[in-house]
């Protein structure tokens, strides 16, 4: 997979959680996700369309969501709940803008839909694509979260 695809998740993940969460997140080192089971206990997958096909996710554990809404909204948060969902996806729809906004000035033109959100326990996230899963580790003070970008090649 083309690195330059690659690259600007990583870059907007930072970069989005940072600004509205006031977190800084430390990238670790990426790595080919084999399975289908989420890094995390809430996840955004969002399709990407355009030049190449595929989808990008975003699953965050339960201390590491709450954390970031509570740096979003300024209130603690107990529990993963609908506003906390409603939040994971409204991130991962801007993580995977701010990205397509990076790939755009290299010359490559991305569309995304509406992302989805699914949330529990070892749950699935199924990449619609028919090349390798790149995922991108996340550290912050309050947990962990995982960037998966997969496209066809």
């Amino acid at each position: 997979m083309d690195v330059r695809l690659i690259n600007p998740f990583l870059e907007a993940a930072v970069n989005v959680i940072k600004t509205m969460a006031r977190i800084e997140p430390k990238a670790g080192r990426p790595f080919l996700k084999n399975d289908f089971v989420a890094s995390g206990d809430v996840s955004g997958v969002i399709g990407i369309t355009g030049q190449v096909q595929g989808s990008m996710s975003i699953s965050f554990t339960g201390p590491c969501i709450k954390a970031v809404v509570a740096g979003l909204f300024g209130s603690s948060v107990n529990e993963i709940n609908d506003e906390v969902r409603d939040a994971v996806g409204e991130l991962t729809n801007m993580i995977c803008g701010d990205a397509r906004r990076r790939l755009e000035s290299d010359g490559i033109s991305l569309s995304a839909g509406t992302p989805t959100v699914i949330s529990g326990e070892k749950h699935v996230i199924t990449h619609i694509n028919k090349g390798p899963c790149i995922a991108l580790p996340f550290e912050t003070s309050d947990g962990t979260f995982v960037i998966e970008v997969a496209f066809n090649d």
